[in-house]
């Protein structure tokens, strides 16, 4: 497994409104985390599992970024917070080989590539990490979102009816989509395109 910073940060991604500095998150951006988590609508939280705009939840992600719990992404622009993606592993779990994505951006940047790069970047991590399989979790009303991880090859795997709750009470249906890394990883081998990601 090569060493994270193999990868380069932090990388730039030239958008419309200006230049996107991409890097990992580290446990000194919780106030920027905070405050980009606040500035969500209800609706965009639920690409989450948690209500990051939650003080104590926010403190726990950093807990666990310190701890090596969790790999995440920031997306900034003029060292403001934008977007971020997060990657999770239990590797005392039944599922060590499986890795979580949970990615966001701010409406305002949506479909410029921000989510696409963070993703694209989180997926490239998980291949470095020797992971075998990806899942993303999300409502069935983001299209954009399901549209951005089918793009890189995840497939719908299950749907859970009214399995999400947001703080009006209204339940969401939520989708899980799944990627096989481990046969995407030897395929690119196979190819001669291991440096493609």
């Amino acid at each position: 497994m090569k060493p994270l910073t193999d990868r380069g940060y932090p990388h730039q991604l030239d958008c419309a409104g200006g230049a996107i500095e991409i890097r990992l998150l580290t446990p000194t951006d919780q106030a920027a985390v905070l405050a980009f988590a606040q500035r969500l609508s209800t609706h965009d939280l639920l690409f989450l599992r948690r209500d990051i705009s939650q003080p104590p939840v926010v403190a726990a992600w950093m807990e666990a970024t310190r701890r090596g719990r969790m790999l995440s992404l920031v997306a900034l622009r003029a060292g403001v917070l934008h977007g971020c993606a997060t990657l999770v592993r239990d590797p005392l779990s039944w599922s060590p080989h499986v890795g979580e994505l949970r990615v966001i951006v701010e409406a305002p940047l949506r479909g410029q590539g921000v989510g696409q790069k963070l993703t694209r970047e989180c997926f490239a991590i998980a291949l470095d990490m020797g992971l075998e399989k990806l899942t993303a979790l999300m409502t069935v009303d983001q299209p954009g979102a399901i549209a951005v991880f089918e793009g890189l090859g995840f497939q719908p795997e299950a749907l859970f009816r009214g399995h999400v709750k947001d703080r009006e009470g209204k339940t969401h249906d939520l989708i899980a989509l799944s990627h096989d890394v481990a046969s995407f990883s030897a395929q690119r081998a196979a190819y001669g395109i291991d440096k493609a990601f």
